[in-house]
């Protein structure tokens, strides 16, 4: 960094002021809250109307890293109210929260690559860092232009870029289970290439993934051919003749916690296997503990009898898509954005997680007729109670039950 950059850096400001955040408090809760979600809460996660039940997960919708970056962002503009304030990417992955922020003016910057308009930056503007980070390359440049800066990365994603710089520093390479081109997984591989850049990390998605390497890590096989496969998921001249001798597990933190383990056994077994100890292999269990109580809340969930589960939040929210595909293995699950997708009792737009893209259905022999029908609502982490509350009202109302008698349950 130049001195003149040095001269200009300022230090994260903090944005958590008593005043601030009693103000941020209610504004955040006339957003958000949801009266309906908390009725349904204190009758045990279920509310029977008629011959219509909903069961409400036990865990589900906004976890505290998340309420952290969105009272952070609020916060941001109460303090700046006349300053230009940007956020690089999106806060969470949940559309009518980011809404909330463009109607404050909050504009969104690049993510996938910086481009010219971070050049644009000035030492006035406002920069949020948004709750899944941003990588190392990104924080230098804002910080080398001197804006302000208001972190709102949760405490678990820096968890995992702690281990994966520990890793680095004893030249282990980072096997980051986790999607390639997902923020926060970008955020972690920045971090896995240490503080002198010479790091080395590998993504993998899939079990078919771990297989792959697996086998070369015991075996070799064609580097080019792993190249190929790799070369947008490794870091800069990945070898993997070379770095695939240390390697240790971490994840992006919002991931299937049982793959993530099954993926972290099949590492360990290869490495025995070729050396004879697990000496040169490391895991850390990085799992945050929101996405791991709403997947135990849904597998709790599962125990009971539903006609089909409905899962709320943004079709880009990880978390959220491994609650689908833990649903789907049971009974009918629709990935819904928000309760429009709804249409009546014989059509509901939902998301395709295996085609990626918004399908419509025809399921009336679920919804229709007086049989007795019991719906099932989750939502992952970035999900806001109002959505939830939008979607059960939905429910009722398209099953004949009006808003007021739901009022009066």
């Amino acid at each position: 960094m130049s001195d003149a950059a040095e001269k200009t850096k300022r230090p994260r400001v903090n944005v958590r002021r008593p005043e601030v955040m009693e103000m941020v408090a209610a504004e955040v809760a006339r957003h958000y809250q949801s009266s309906v979600v908390e009725k349904i809460r204190n009758h045990g996660g279920k509310l029977a109307i008629g011959n219509t039940t909903v069961l409400l997960a036990q865990q589900f919708g906004f976890c505290y890293g998340v309420e952290r970056a969105i009272d952070l962002a609020y916060a941001a503009r109460r303090v700046f109210p006349d300053n230009r304030i940007f956020l690089i990417g999106e806060i969470i992955h949940n559309p009518e929260v980011n809404r909330q922020l463009r109607d404050m003016g909050i504009v969104s910057l690049p993510w996938q690559e910086m481009g010219d308009s971070y050049d644009n930056l000035t030492a006035e503007d406002v920069v949020i860092v948004p709750a899944f980070g941003a990588p190392t390359h990104f924080m230098d440049k804002i910080e080398q232009l001197g804006c302000y800066v208001v972190d709102t990365t949760c405490g678990d994603v820096m968890k995992v870029w702690r281990r994966v710089r520990g890793y680095a520093k004893d030249g282990t390479t980072s096997i980051i289970h986790g999607k390639a081109n997902h923020e926060e997984t970008r955020a972690t591989a920045s971090r896995a290439q240490g503080e002198d850049g010479k790091g080395h990390y590998l993504i993998v998605l899939t079990l078919s993934d771990v297989d792959y390497v697996c086998g070369y890590l015991q075996t070799g096989g064609d580097k080019v051919e792993f190249t190929e496969r790799f070369k947008h998921a490794c870091s800069p001249g990945f070898d993997p003749d070379v770095h695939l001798d240390r390697v240790g597990v971490a994840n992006q933190t919002t991931m299937l916690k049982s793959e993530t383990e099954e993926i972290q056994r099949r590492f360990k077994k290869a490495i025995v296997e070729r050396d004879g100890s697990d000496a040169k292999f490391q895991v850390f269990d990085t799992i945050c503990g929101a996405t791991q109580e709403r997947q135990d809340a849904l597998f709790e969930m599962l125990g009971q009898h539903m006609d089909l589960l409905l899962v709320v939040g943004g079709y880009n929210s990880s978390n959220t898509t491994h609650l689908v595909e833990i649903g789907e293995q049971q009974l009918p699950t629709f990935f819904i954005r928000d309760a429009s997708c709804l249409k009546s009792l014989e059509e509901i737009v939902h998301y395709d997680i295996h085609h990626k893209e918004e399908v419509s259905s025809s399921y009336s022999e679920l919804l229709l007729g007086d049989k007795p029908v019991t719906v099932g609502i989750t939502a992952g982490a970035s999900c806001p109670n109002n959505l939830i509350e939008d979607t059960i009202v939905k429910v009722f109302g398209l099953r004949g039950i009006s808003g007021e008698t739901l009022a009066q349950a």
